[in-house]
């Protein structure tokens, strides 16, 4: 298995993975502009890029994935939520589902809370066992602090959402499993983040303050420290929603 994390604009943490044996890979959460980097990574590798994924619709910074799509052939993923949403045809996923990487597996958990259509990827290398290595949480979980609540307007409702969606499918994976987030500190998705690109699901259980809080507690806590909006959030959102 290769696995490449590249930082970038907006203090987004991108990813592009997957199976040199097989030739396999899988790109995520890419920023517009740095579409070629995931062509030439994938070129050095000698692999396929075989899917594009957001884990949601972004509302910080104009995502380059329906566009490295294009460029490679693959398909762009979703959440199926986002069908009616986007303007543009798309491969939907959904909770549960498994992606074929050769010998890399990506089971599709779907996580709301930062958005309705969050979701993180679960990975497993069947060539170094069963169990799960690492889970790309895009802007659910982070190093030191959740996704913040309030895009649509409905803080404390998707506050409450996305406790659900930590406890129930993330912090409920083995404490071992690697954490790679969609973003580090300097970003406005959520507050208090560290600078740190990774940790594990026991560091985060141990010392990430929310996530010991009962649920009125998290709610209370998440919603009572709110970083002000992403500049030209409306104007990047729109552009995503439409593709481009």
């Amino acid at each position: 298995m290769f696995f490449k994390q590249l930082a970038t604009r907006e203090s987004t943490l991108s990813y592009f993975f997957g199976c040199g044996g097989k030739g396999k890979a899988i790109a995520v959460d890419v920023v517009a502009g740095d579409e070629e980097w995931f062509v030439r990574q994938a070129r050095e590798a000698n692999v396929t890029i075989n899917y594009v994924i957001d884990t949601h619709v972004h509302a910080d910074h104009y995502s380059g994935c329906k566009k490295l799509a294009e460029m490679v052939g693959a398909p762009y993923c979703l959440h199926e939520s986002d069908a009616g949403r986007v303007k543009f045809e798309f491969t939907s996923l959904r909770d549960g589902q498994f992606l074929d990487i050769g010998n890399v597996k990506v089971e599709i958990l779907h996580t709301p809370g930062h958005t309705p259509d969050s979701i993180c990827l679960l990975v497993t290398d069947i060539r170094r066992g069963d169990a799960p290595w690492f889970v790309v949480t895009g802007d659910t979980l982070f190093v030191g602090a959740a996704g913040r609540p309030d895009l649509l307007g409905r803080e404390k409702e998707m506050a409450a959402t996305l406790y659900d969606s930590l406890h129930s499918r993330l912090l409920s994976l083995p404490n071992d499993v690697e954490i790679f987030p969609g973003h580090q500190a300097g970003s406005v998705c959520g507050a208090g983040l560290s600078g740190k690109p990774s940790s594990t699901v026991g560091f985060e259980k141990r010392w990430n303050l929310g996530l010991s809080m009962d649920k009125a507690g998290f709610v209370e806590f998440l919603t009572g420290e709110i970083p002000p909006r992403p500049a030209d959030m409306d104007k990047i959102v729109a552009f995503n929603v439409a593709g481009g």
